[in-house]
């Protein structure tokens, strides 16, 4: 965890800018990390970073044309020193909790500097640093933290104030994420980033406004309708997705799912309730897109997945890397079949 002194740093590194522009992660944990900040704010401009979860040359433009006085990076792993060295005059301010990156010129904050176990997520950091200023948006820091797959204190806190949402009997983050009331605001949370950027930051815009979770649940706004609307277009297509990787279900330890979509991302999504529902298989759904197959990857302890990965893509064209039970890989199709073949053998 963060220090108070940290957390009191960031909150400062916050009030000592008025035109900020942040970079986050377009998962649950990103966007609620932003929405806290933003929210708290009330000043500047978020940019989702999807695709591939890297601040890089990609983004000179997008700096340039708004010409911040501060960036905030939330939840990216990866920061190129390019990026940092293009825009020298410019303070960068870098929270994460992936494996710690060195690089110059950046103020960086990460849980795994002081302890290598722990990966605290950002949404639970940045909520620390602006809860005294704006506890009723403990909602949505809670969304980021179930949808990382974790429960924290911040969870527990939310659980007391909205025990119909997050009942106290949920002691599993994996309960939380998929068989709790608040689950739908997870779900809704993530799959409003699904889709063109254009319309995900038009989405993200009305995020910035809802007021609490039940606007959110029960559509008692337009703008929590509109926000229902696009969600329940892009769950129809996860749940036929969903339908068809159960069906790839053998008696195999490893749990292989292939699909095709330009449009939208499930891979993240789908691993995660593929895991929660068969808690002993290792994981791998991969989207073809490309030339390239786009990875995401799950397992429950004791199985160390970097370990496993790492063995598997030896050899391979292609890159990967992550958490102990969730990783990310993007494998050029050629080598897939080698890479799953290498990866069977690794978790044995």
């Amino acid at each position: 965890m963060l220090t108070a002194k940290q957390f009191s740093e960031i909150l400062h590194e916050l009030d000592d800018c008025a035109r900020p522009l942040f970079f986050f992660h377009d998962d649950s944990d990103g966007l609620s990390s932003f929405l806290l900040f933003y929210r708290y704010k009330r000043e500047g401009k978020g940019v989702c970073v999807k695709s591939h979860p890297k601040v890089d040359e990609r983004f000179f433009k997008v700096v340039r044309e708004y010409a911040p006085d501060k960036i905030f990076i939330l939840d990216l792993a990866i920061v190129e020193q390019d990026f940092i060295d293009e825009f020298a005059s410019i303070p960068v301010v870098w929270i994460d909790h992936h494996t710690p990156i060195k690089l110059h010129g950046v103020k960086y904050y990460n849980p795994h500097i002081a302890d290598p176990d722990d990966s605290t997520c950002v949404s639970h950091l940045c909520y620390e640093v602006i809860k005294k200023h704006r506890p009723e948006d403990i909602w949505i820091a809670a969304t980021g933290i179930i949808g990382d797959w974790q429960l924290t204190s911040v969870t527990k806190e939310f659980s007391k104030e909205y025990p119909d949402l997050l009942p106290a009997s949920i002691d599993r983050p994996e309960c939380a994420l998929f068989d709790s009331p608040f689950s739908r605001v997870v779900k809704i949370s993530n799959f409003l980033l699904k889709g063109m950027t254009q319309e995900v930051m038009k989405c993200v815009k009305i995020m910035t406004r809802i007021e609490s979770p039940q606007e959110l649940l029960e559509g008692t706004t337009a703008r929590a309708n509109y926000l229902l609307k696009k969600f329940d277009r892009t769950n129809q297509l996860y749940e036929g997705l969903l339908s068809y990787a159960v069906k790839q279900v053998s008696n195999s330890k490893l749990l292989i799912v292939n699909y095709r979509e330009d449009k939208m991302s499930f891979t993240g999504e789908l691993s995660n309730e593929l895991l929660y529902r068969y808690p002993n298989k290792v994981i791998i759904v991969a989207r073809e897109k490309s030339g390239e197959m786009k990875c995401s990857l799950r397992t429950s302890p004791p199985l160390d997945l970097r370990k496993a990965l790492k063995t598997a893509l030896k050899g391979i064209n292609g890159y990967g890397g992550g958490h102990e039970f969730a990783c990310g890989a993007c494998i050029k199709q050629p080598d897939f079949d080698t890479f799953t073949k290498q990866l069977n053998e690794a978790i044995k």
